[in-house]
């Protein structure tokens, strides 16, 4: 097994191979490098599994320029995170403000001074870093540390794009923590927040496929989110969940339905022929969590659309 190699990633977009040669030179050591000659391998590069940390952009190319590019990097939602500086010649006439505009960071001039080029990427690529940190922040809930709802939103548009264009169904799992208010009184607030903490952690560590995504929805609430996921296939992950929750054996003395923590479940399948908004898959799993509440809780009500 080779040794994975983590060094941050270059792409280096030139027309003229000469510059490729002396930027590689300048990098080889400490980063990984690719290059791009054209806009159209630059932008599949970009948009690879594994994009570039930082794109190192000539302006002058010929059919779509540096500016160009740039813009096009920008307005693409899978690239527009990232940072692009522009290498230009000192004889080049170098419009910073159309630069910047287009969504560059910086820019640096040849001939170079190795040293310096390498400092700038390097202050760009710790820039990213701590932005990328805070951002992943933005979208934790800071009590079960689980994605948040705003996190779960996004999530959800994504995923249902997606299993419209691959023609394969999407589940969701609405959860609800039964008579958790009566938790609260009888055990006091602090008891409740580590009753959610328990109760995210072991859900998210049951969640054990790619893409499958658990998010606090807020309150009491759960949001689990099922990709490629067939009626059945939900079914039986909800059911796998409700004896995780069960096998806690959290104590609730005050709960009409059982003697521990329980919850209710709705469960929504969705074709992906559906016509059908991400409120209104939400709000059909919703009804079946009503369903499952009404029903006298400790359940899960399954609907598919």
């Amino acid at each position: 097994m080779t040794e994975r190699d983590d060094r941050p990633k270059i792409l280096i977009v030139d027309d003229t191979k000469e510059n490729i040669d002396l930027l590689l030179e300048v990098f080889r050591d400490d980063f990984r490098v690719s290059a791009a000659t054209n806009a159209e391998r630059a932008l599949k590069l970009a948009r690879a599994d594994h994009p570039p940390d930082i794109i190192l952009l000539d302006i002058l190319m010929p059919e779509m320029d540096g500016y160009q590019l740039c813009a096009a990097l920008k307005n693409d939602e899978t690239t527009k995170g990232i940072p692009v500086v522009f290498v230009t010649a000192v004889s080049e006439v170098m419009d910073a403000t159309r630069g910047f505009a287009a969504g560059a960071v910086d820019y640096i001039t040849k001939p170079f001074h190795p040293p310096m080029v390498k400092a700038r990427v390097r202050l760009h690529l710790d820039l990213k870093s701590k932005y990328d940190l805070l951002e992943s922040y933005a979208f934790i809930d800071a009590l079960t540390e689980v994605n948040n709802r705003r996190r779960f939103d996004l999530v959800l548009e994504e995923e249902w794009n997606r299993a419209r264009r691959s023609k394969r169904p999407l589940s969701l799992i609405y959860l609800d923590v039964d008579h958790f208010k009566a938790f609260n009184d009888t055990y006091g607030h602090g008891a409740g927040d580590d009753c959610l903490r328990r109760l995210a952690a072991a859900m998210a560590g049951a969640l054990h496929r790619s893409g499958d995504f658990i998010a606090r929805h807020g309150g009491e609430e759960f949001m689990i989110l099922l990709p490629y996921t067939d009626p059945d296939e939900a079914l039986s992950i909800a059911q796998r969940l409700n004896q995780i929750v069960d096998g806690l054996a959290i104590p609730h003395v005050s709960s009409p339905v059982a003697a521990q923590v329980t919850v209710s479940m709705g469960v929504v399948s969705v074709d992906p022929d559906a016509r059908l908004t991400t409120r209104e898959i939400v709000d059909a799993a919703d009804r079946a969590l009503y369903d499952a509440k009404h029903a006298g809780r400790h359940r899960i009500e399954q609907i598919a659309i």
